[in-house]
């Protein structure tokens, strides 16, 4: 499904991926997220998506405008991971309702690995 809005000039349509594309944007400006993984790992092993890839690592569902986002993360080594996606939540919730006009319902983590930045 699409966000959709109406006003006295028509119709506004926001697609899923307009909206992971964000999500990915404002996720890897957050504190100790060293990217996004590929959500398809089958043989154990986390691989980082380039900057140009992040909607791979992101899942966004629309139901009502309503929107719930799934993040396949790698996070740097030695940083609580707890912390981490606190403020992950809190960054990309804030950002994208006030992109997008829509409230996130739902924000879910899923760390794919870890990395040890230089």
């Amino acid at each position: 499904m699409v966000g959709r809005f109406e006003n006295d000039l028509g119709d506004i349509t926001i697609s899923n991926e307009v909206i992971a594309k964000a999500a990915g944007l404002n996720a890897i400006e957050c504190y100790g997220i060293v990217g996004m993984a590929a959500m398809n790992v089958t043989d154990g092993i986390a691989k980082l998506l380039k900057r140009e890839s992040l909607t791979q690592g992101i899942k966004v569902t629309i139901d009502n405008n309503q929107i719930t986002i799934d993040f396949h993360v790698i996070v740097e080594y030695g940083i609580n991971i707890r912390a981490v996606a606190d403020n992950l939540i809190s960054t990309v919730k804030y950002k994208i309702e006030t992109f997008s006009g829509m409230e996130v319902k739902q924000l879910n983590i899923f760390v794919e690995g870890v990395r040890v930045d230089d």
